[in-house]
């Protein structure tokens, strides 16, 4: 891929002594000497460790060579100025004097060759669960219980994430723990993975201000005794008062309550266009876990608002940044 781009050459090298494949990129009249990883899959997690990596080559280039990246890993690579060549077509290197961007026409994902527990669901609860607590030795048992799910589901996760690096083993049999040693790619991964398609019911409620309205909103749903939690913008402005544009209410409502009741128990008007309230419903009540009291309002943990900000097309990514800065601070 990199020969076919005017004015760059390839030059392999020798393996170093230490296993490193290298090659040589001249372009114009300079010349980099590069290391290259080499691997099948990258996500999130992967990006993390070979930045990791990049810290101890000091200012040696390296270049990340797949089959397959996902996009949070390309982005993670590329703002810490590490180079990524994938066999679907996505490139980008970054060196004095040169920059190659490539962007792969959007297709079916590649089948990947083990179907790792993915975080999402009930395991991505269990991702959660790590993440409000990384400084704790974690048992299975402790796990499972902490995110509501069976003791198998809690170590296949535990058992991924030490595969990836994201947490280290200690001790063995019962006593068996496992502790978080890179939040960061945890919760990246997590965020990666954890993809909800939930049902949405738009409403509009009366309300003077965006505080009225959540207030409101979330009075009305108590009384009619739905368990709830807001999230997005209105969610995080509770949490984070910096995030001030919040047109719409957004907020996950429990499954157990049929979709043309939520608008009679929020006392709203169910609407088409122009709402000011959307109704989140998964096919369970993971993303309702860990919500948290703020006040009188039931509010979506730190992370669950963090990751349905980053999903909000309306400058959802840049509050989501701001977020996790502020109040997250990994």
């Amino acid at each position: 891929m990199l020969r076919q781009v005017p004015g760059l050459e390839v030059t392999a090298e020798p393996m170093d002594p230490d296993g490193r494949a290298d090659f040589l990129l001249r372009y114009g009249d300079k010349t980099a000497r590069v290391v290259a990883k080499v691997k099948g899959q990258a996500n999130a997690a992967t990006a993390w460790q070979l930045v990791h990596d990049a810290e101890a080559l000091g200012a040696r280039p390296l270049i990340l060579i797949a089959d397959h990246t996902t996009e949070e890993a390309r982005q993670i690579l590329i703002d810490r100025g590490i180079g990524v060549v994938d066999g679907i077509g996505n490139a980008h290197i970054e060196l004095p004097g040169l920059l190659v961007h490539l962007e792969a026409k959007p297709g079916p994902r590649p089948p990947q060759a083990a179907s790792p527990t993915r975080l999402r669901g009930k395991a991505g609860a269990a991702a959660q669960a790590l993440l409000l607590d990384p400084d704790r030795p974690w048992r299975v048992g402790e796990l499972a219980k902490e995110a509501g799910v069976a003791k198998g589901l809690a170590h296949r996760v535990l058992a991924r994430l030490e595969g990836e690096g994201v947490v280290t083993a200690a001790g063995s049999g019962p006593k068996r723990t496992r502790r978080v040693t890179n939040a960061t790619a945890l919760l990246d991964l997590w965020a990666e993975e954890n993809v909800d398609q939930p049902a949405r019911t738009t409403a509009y409620l009366l309300a003077q201000t965006s505080r009225q309205l959540a207030e409101i909103l979330g009075r009305n749903l108590e009384r009619a005794g739905v368990d709830h939690a807001l999230t997005g913008a209105a969610g995080a402005s509770l949490v984070a008062p910096f995030v001030t544009s919040v047109p719409v209410a957004d907020v996950w409502v429990t499954a157990a309550v049929a979709r043309e009741e939520l608008c009679d128990a929020a006392q709203a008007d169910p609407v088409i266009e122009g709402p000011n309230v959307v109704f989140l419903q998964g096919k369970d009540n993971v993303p309702l876990t860990f919500r948290e009291r703020h006040g009188d309002l039931w509010v979506a943990d730190r992370f669950r608002l963090y990751l349905d900000l980053r999903r909000d097309p309306r400058r959802g990514r840049e509050q989501a940044d701001h977020l996790r800065q502020e109040v997250i601070g990994f």
